[in-house]
């Protein structure tokens, strides 16, 4: 019998012509009505250990690009890290998706640069943050998703081929230990008065050893982790082990006194003390420009621009669902103000659905929203 096309919004038993015939069954078949995720309260469905497993590769990737994107965006670096925070806890709890994972953007990063110079301060900007928060709110519960739905997949496939283009690119002189340019800048002309592909170039002129080996070892695990004959290794999702087998290779680099050992120039720097320490360091919004007519320039341009990546990000998502589990667009815009306006309230950039952290999150064997609130 031939297979019913997937269309968005059909029910997401519903296969694919062009997915992989060999896809895993929808975890909640067979589920009572009231555990359905569609049917429950929060839509959660059933976390599992996949679920908490594909959580720390999540939160591996998005730690670094929360403080890189603050960096590359004039803002402090704990305004990351409150973005990543609350793209968690709260969107995560929020959205419809299963997969898609919410932070702060490298799209949002020249606005949000010229938006704080413009303001004059960080604080000023934030309250810019809460009003686009209100602005999406208010578009998702006056059903303007649907716009999502107007976008061709061939426009999907291709932003997701040159995110990943992109991506390589980026990551390349990180792979041996040249880090000039901040980890999360996506823009092609770059801080440090190089490239794209130049930035390639002088980093092969200046490779670290320990940094290259470490990288090296990932690579061959992402690759090969699935040939490996010991089945109940192969549970282990390959970035997870990626990440603990060159964990310990830096350590042991490190403590053997090894000339080759990382230097901690090559390593993501958190914030130090406490949670006292971090709450008081955080920045506030300062009111006072909400009768600026930039402010609300500047909300009205966060609000169209996050919301189009988030709602692209969203489409993509789907199509990394393994289970292609179909995501209202109306209720991400919902989630999405709302993570905004408790973002900028508490110091934190506005953020947006990351298709970087989704991929991750989809690859590591995500089965459930679980995963992005976890992280």
């Amino acid at each position: 019998m031939r297979e019913a096309a997937y269309v968005p919004g059909h029910h997401p038993d519903h296969a694919d012509p062009e997915a992989d015939m060999t896809a895993p069954p929808n975890p909640n078949a067979g589920l009572a009505p009231a555990d359905h995720p569609s049917l429950t309260f929060t839509g959660f469905g059933r976390p599992t250990m996949a679920d908490l497993a594909a959580s720390v590769v999540v939160f591996l990737v998005a730690l670094p690009l929360c403080l890189g994107i603050a960096l590359a965006s004039g803002a402090p670096l704990l305004s990351g890290m409150v973005a990543g925070i609350v793209g968690g806890l709260v969107v995560g709890l929020l959205s419809p998706s299963h997969v898609q994972v919410s932070g702060p953007a490298a799209g949002l990063t020249a606005i949000v640069l010229a938006a704080i110079a413009s303001q004059g301060s960080f604080e000023a900007f934030l309250p810019a943050v809460v009003i686009a928060g209100g602005i999406q709110l208010a578009m998702g519960l006056a059903r303007l998703g649907v716009v999502a739905r107007f976008v061709p997949s061939s426009v999907i496939k291709g932003m997701l081929a040159a995110i990943g283009l992109i991506l390589i690119l980026k990551q390349l002189p990180h792979l041996v230990g040249w880090d000039a340019d901040a980890m999360g800048d996506a823009s092609f002309q770059q801080a440090d008065n190089e490239n794209t592909f130049s930035e390639i170039f002088v980093a092969f002129e200046h490779i670290q050893q320990g940094a290259l080996v470490v990288g090296l070892v990932c690579l061959v695990l992402m690759f090969g982790w699935q040939f490996i004959p010991i089945k109940k290794l192969q549970a282990v999702p390959a970035p997870l082990a990626a990440v603990l087998v060159g964990t310990l290779i830096s350590e042991v680099l490190a403590g053997s006194g090894s000339a080759m050992a990382i230097d901690a120039s090559h390593k993501v720097a958190l914030p130090e003390g406490g949670f006292s320490a971090f709450f008081g360091a955080l920045a506030r919004p300062d009111w006072s420009v909400v009768s600026n007519p930039d402010t609300w320039f500047v909300a009205i341009t966060i609000a169209l621009v996050a919301s189009l990546e988030t709602l692209l990000c969203l489409e993509a998502a789907i199509k990394l669902d393994p289970w292609r589990r179909d995501s209202p667009p109306d209720k991400e815009l919902i989630a999405q103000g709302i993570g905004n306006m408790i973002a900028g309230f508490f110091g934190g950039l506005p953020l947006t659905g990351v298709i970087v952290r989704s991929s991750a999150n989809a690859d590591a064997g995500a089965k459930t929203r679980f995963s992005a609130f976890y992280h």
